[in-house]
């Protein structure tokens, strides 16, 4: 249906849907034109209504599955050919026109560099709310929210820029509170929930913070939610006119690869196909919990209690702080040369500097968090094979560490790469 592949096509124009290679054209199933038009990523393009309706299609399946996956009340979405930072971009972008005044946006900090950097990109600078300890879990400081507000004036306020899916030990933002916060203070609320569609918990955050409060947008990754290539994200949120502002900002035509990814997927797996992958992480989420607390419990560690994190874990390393500043780190270096990706490990006293602000503790989330720790993640798609493996390899490499025989491990490991290899396929095929 798009005018590059009628039989008797003629094209005069700058832009005709020629493909020089084969490989590339049958790569793209010859659908070249791409989505929207220059003023309206969502318009129709006449030269290419079969692309025009695949989109038109992928945009429905889509909001048809946040709405199962727990935000009822969503009513208009749309695929964006970018990821999630440059998509909260693009929504900061779109804000700017609506608050001419506003310079500022505040942020509860999450150590991430892609959403600190859609706020600079946009041309705002963010106001970080240092998060507040509870138990082992890193939290909203609501009331220093709150007065920041009253601090800076509400109409100089862009946005709240919220967070649901995070590393433990921060947990997802109470979205609840800070929405009434934007509702009370007339100010809009944009909320990053990259890999939060596959939890109940993240979506169900959403769906009651927009029913106390003001939720104007809601930003998630494709790849993440929907096992899928890097390079797309879909943009929610409940009024719809708000979202059609969004996706009329985005200037010029968008590649299609991103939505025709996520079509083929849905329609793949089906409803019920996606609902069982989200049933299969959640119990691998309390499998590895079980798992990786005993193993905590071997080493002398233990596993962080945050029960308002549905996604990720974290795993003190004490013992290794302690005794050698540099083994946190190594242990890191270990695992990723064993093959297990990831496994994200956070030293003490990091400090990065991103865009000319400073970041004490970097990775932590926090200036001073209480000790090192080791994060791993139960994500859409994980098997139980990865969760054995991984504890198998975790195990090892603390034992290592511990008695300092990195070198003797490493030639070890070396000498016994296929025993390992067989090993592990042994537990696969199980």
């Amino acid at each position: 249906m798009d005018s590059n592949n009628f039989l008797g096509n003629c094209g005069v124009g700058e832009r005709e849907g020629r493909v020089a290679s084969g490989l590339v054209a049958r790569r793209h199933y010859r659908l070249i034109h791409g989505i929207g038009r220059s003023g309206d990523i969502s318009a129709v393009q006449p030269k290419a209504a079969g692309s025009s309706l695949l989109n038109k299609l992928t945009n429905s399946v889509v909001l048809d599955i946040i709405k199962q996956a727990g935000v009822r009340t969503v009513t208009n979405c749309f695929v964006v050919p970018m990821a999630t930072g440059m998509s909260l971009t693009l929504c900061f972008l779109t804000l700017r026109h609506k608050r001419p005044k506003a310079k500022y946006i505040i942020w509860p900090r999450i150590d991430q560099k892609s959403c600190f950097k859609s706020m600079i990109t946009a041309g705002f600078e963010p106001v970080v709310i240092e998060n507040v300890l509870e138990g082992d879990e890193l939290r909203t400081d609501i009331k220093a929210v709150e007065a920041k507000v009253k601090a800076l004036g509400a109409e100089n306020i862009l946005c709240v820029h919220s967070t649901t899916s995070c590393f433990a030990p921060r947990v997802p933002d109470r979205l609840e509170e800070l929405a009434i916060i934007c509702a009370n203070y007339d100010i809009p609320h944009i909320v990053n929930n990259a890999y939060g569609v596959q939890s109940s918990k993240c979506m169900h955050l959403i769906q009651q913070g927009a029913r106390v409060g003001r939720i104007d947008a809601f930003v998630q990754s494709l790849d993440k939610n929907f096992m899928v290539p890097v390079g797309g994200a879909i943009i929610a949120g409940f009024d719809e006119s708000f979202i059609q502002e969004i996706s009329k900002m985005y200037p010029g035509r968008a590649s299609a690869s991103p939505s025709l990814d996520v079509l083929i997927t849905l329609l793949s797996l089906g409803a019920s196909g996606y609902k069982q992958l989200l049933k299969e992480r959640k119990e691998m989420f309390s499998y590895l919990s079980s798992e990786l607390k005993k193993l905590a419990d071997t080493h002398n560690e233990r596993l962080l209690d945050t029960p308002h994190n549905p996604i990720s874990l974290a795993m003190s390393l004490k013992n290794l702080d302690e005794n050698n500043d540099a083994a946190v780190t190594q242990l890191g270096s270990m695992l990723f040369t064993r093959q297990v990706s990831g496994a994200r490990v956070v030293p003490r006293g990091s400090v990065q500097t991103v865009n000319n602000y400073t970041f004490k503790g970097f990775m932590s989330h926090a200036n001073d968090y209480s000790c090192a720790y080791l994060n791993a993640a139960s994500a859409i798609g994980i098997k139980k094979q990865d969760v054995e493996i991984f504890l198998k390899r975790l195990d090892k490499c603390l034992k290592a560490s511990r008695k300092g025989q990195e070198k003797s491990m490493d030639e070890t490991c070396t000498s016994n790469t296929g025993t390992e290899q067989l090993e592990d396929q042994k537990i696969q095929t199980q």
